[in-house]
This record gives C-alpha cells, structure tokens and sequence, in this order.
C-alpha cells in the first residue's frame, strides 16, 4: 500500500468573493517527486501556503505523514518560494545560518551542512559577500541551499530553474534527483513541461481552482495518447499497405529513408503491425508508440476548462 507525505482533503479557500481552492483534493506519495501544475492564478501557490501553513484553508484538512499537520512539522519542510527571499544587505554566510538556524539546526550542525553545500556548488569565496553582490542565478543557489541545508523529510519548490542558465539548471535537476534518492518528497512547481517529464513520478493539475486530473506521469500520458505508432524504414518505395497506416514521409535526403505513422486502433493490435513489417522487404531502423507531450495535455485540458 502506498504511503504519503501530504494529504490534503477537500480543501477550499476563499479571499472575498475570490475561491482559491474549491474542493481540492491531492495525494504526494513518499519518496516521490510530484508536480504541481497549473496556469497563473489557478490555486497553486495558494495550496503551497496552506500546506506550509503560512495560509489556514476555510474547510478541508493536510495530513502530514498520516496525521494533522502541526506547526511543529514546518521544520521538516523545505520551501523555495518563486518570489525569493534573500535580505540584500546581509552577507551569505550569515544568512544561510540564519535560515539553518530558524529550521532548528545548531550552530555546529548548520556550519558543517552549509560548508558541504557551498563546496558541492564551488562558492566557497561567497561566504563573505554580500547577497547585492551576486548576479540572479548565484543568489538563486544560496537560496537553494539555505531551502535543503537542514535535510528536510519534504521540498516545495517553485519554479527551482527560474533564473539558471541550462548549466546551472542542469545542476540543481541533478541534485533534485539525489535528495529523492535520499529519501527525500519533492513537490515541483513548475511551467516546464520537459522538467515535468524529465523529473516527475506523479502530478497533480489545477485550473480555476480545482483538481483537472491527477496521476502517474506516464499514466496519463498514455491516457491522453491515440494509440499511434511510429516506423522508420528502409525500402525501395514508401509502404502504405501497413495495417493502420495514414501517413507516410520520405527523407529528403535518402529517398529510400521512410517514417510511417499509424493507428494501432485500426488494426487487430500492434502484432499485425509487426507482422506486415517482416513478410516486406524492408530493414527496421525504429519501432516506438507515440506518446503526447505533457506540454500538450496540459493545453488540451486547460483549454477545454476554458
């Protein structure tokens, strides 16, 4: 039986005449990186608030490992909110054990994990600078760091990539994966579809602030998929005797260099695909279902919300 991290249970929120959340209901496993998507103003960083509990909902309960979420568990959360917040005028080094400090590290403790951190990264010389002196992306990995430096059993992180060229950004994936690795629940916030796919377990979309759909990655990409196959081949002329098929392009390059797309549906299974190919006198060089994009279903479903 799966376990969760969070549980939040029919959970609505209202500013004014505004719902924020109406009705939301999500599951983030354990040990799972799970993405929180949705449009701007959809209820997202409304729901982020309430599980850090910064925002108390109207209605609806957070379990926290298997019970009431408590002001206490705040400390075992890592939070990277999209509007950073580093005091400008305090120098890095004091700053990050500020913030280790404020997550219940002792001085010890948090000046061994924040020396780890900054040689990890190579930003040993920051630690005397002033955050005003760093460029975006260096403020954004010392925050980084001051958001995993007391290794907390849950991360929320809100677009983790904004500012970091794709070196950087590459970095920060990297370390993301081994924190899971660690045992660590990730929640990712995010308008990258590829980060989405490249990262996620699960997701979780909300649009008008409601739950759209929620599952597996691959899940529902495959949900969402038409069932569509695609073949590259070698053969003198095109085949469009294939079982389903109803598209077929030549390479401009190689006018023997073909790629077939079909309909799996319109035929007796994949089978009577792979059947055709062999009784032709062809040579294979690929064979893959075509899955849609996240970026895709997310336009689909949101569209149709519209």
């Amino acid at each position: 039986m799966e376990e969760y991290m969070i549980r939040c249970e029919d959970v609505c929120k209202s500013f004014g005449e505004k719902k924020a959340l109406d009705h939301v209901s999500v599951d983030i496993p354990k040990g799972k990186i799970f993405g929180l998507l949705g449009p701007n103003g959809a209820g997202k960083t409304t729901l982020i608030r309430i599980i850090n509990r910064i925002t108390i909902p109207n209605s609806g309960t957070i379990l926290f490992d298997g019970r009431l979420i408590t002001q206490d568990d705040v400390r075992k959360i890592g939070y990277l909110p999209e509007e950073r917040g580093l005091y400008r005028k305090m120098k890095v080094g004091d700053q990050a054990m500020y913030f280790a400090r404020l997550k219940g590290m002792s001085v010890r403790d948090a000046a061994s994990e924040l020396k780890m951190w900054f040689e990890k990264f190579g930003i040993q010389s920051w630690w005397g600078k002033r955050v005003e002196e760093l460029s975006k992306g260096m403020a954004q990995k010392v925050q980084f760091i001051t958001t995993v430096v007391h290794r907390p059993s849950l991360l929320i992180l809100d677009e983790p990539f904004s500012g970091f060229d794709p070196v950087n950004a590459q970095i920060i994936r990297d370390e993301i994966l081994k924190l899971k690795d660690g045992g660590a629940t990730i929640v990712l916030s995010t308008h990258n579809m590829e980060s989405v796919e490249e990262l996620c377990d699960n997701i979780a979309l909300i649009n008008k602030s409601h739950v759209v759909i929620a599952g597996g990655v691959d899940e529902i990409r495959r949900k969402y998929g038409n069932n569509h196959l695609e073949v590259i081949y070698t053969a003198s002329s095109p085949l469009t005797s294939l079982p389903g098929v109803y598209r077929v392009l030549s390479d401009r390059d190689d006018s023997s260099r073909h790629t077939a797309v079909l309909a799996a549906e319109e035929t007796a299974g994949r089978s009577d695909v792979l059947k055709s190919l062999i009784a032709q006198p062809v040579t294979v060089h690929s064979y893959r279902e075509l899955v849609p994009r996240m970026n895709d279903i997310f336009i689909k479903l949101v569209t149709e919300e519209e």
